[in-house]
């Protein structure tokens, strides 16, 4: 079987059922520490060694996440013919909605025709997006499952804007802990300066 023509076909189901699965993984306690303690036993050394804040712990494997993300993207999505693709959906748009206040009704069957084509396009494009996030999750969750081990024997603060000095695993956003907020916070940050130096597109 031609993998290249089996991935283009089923890649997308494939990469959803791998999200859905590695998801899943999250919520099981044995898993999820066992992975954990296996990872802690090789770095812990290395944090201990350089007493490495845990928040500042943080930003480092937030760093590291936007920068194989980035690279990731970088190799499996054509920007280019997204670009491309993006630039011809909104001079069609602009050109539908002039045949449609004119009412000209044998430019607008023709335009119908070239509308399922640019449909089919984004709707590969999208796909393609989505592709991607099989490998970053391989590499995200782990460190996910170890910031989570680390915080079981953690006891450690951080301030932030406008909320004071609060315990790492206590919630901020709603249920959402202040960690996972301040991984976001730097992860998106750090992403969109790597991005840009890689001249990597928005997705």
């Amino acid at each position: 079987m031609d993998f290249g023509k089996f991935w283009e076909k089923y890649g997308l189901y494939v990469a959803l059922l791998f999200m859905f699965v590695m998801m899943w993984t999250y919520t099981v306690p044995w898993l999820r520490t066992g992975v954990g303690k296996g990872i802690d036993g090789v770095f812990a050394p290395v944090v201990t060694e350089f007493n490495i804040p845990f928040f500042i712990l943080i930003v480092i494997l937030s760093a590291l996440t936007g920068l194989y993300s980035s690279i990731i993207q970088k190799y499996t999505i054509d920007y280019e013919r997204m670009t491309e693709v993006q630039d011809r959906m909104k001079e069609f748009q602009k050109e539908y909605r002039e045949a449609m206040l004119s009412q000209d009704e044998k430019r607008i069957k023709k335009l119908d025709v070239k509308k399922d084509r640019m449909m089919k396009e984004q709707l590969e494009l999208s796909q393609q997006q989505f592709k991607p996030m099989g490998y970053i999750l391989v590499l995200t969750v782990p460190i996910f499952f170890w910031l989570l081990y680390r915080l079981q024997e953690a006891t450690t603060t951080i301030t932030l804007p406008y909320y004071g000095t609060l315990s790492l695993t206590a919630p901020l956003i709603w249920v959402i802990p202040v960690w996972m907020v301040w991984y976001m916070i730097c992860s998106i940050t750090i992403s969109q300066v790597i991005r840009k130096s890689l001249n990597i597109g928005g997705i």
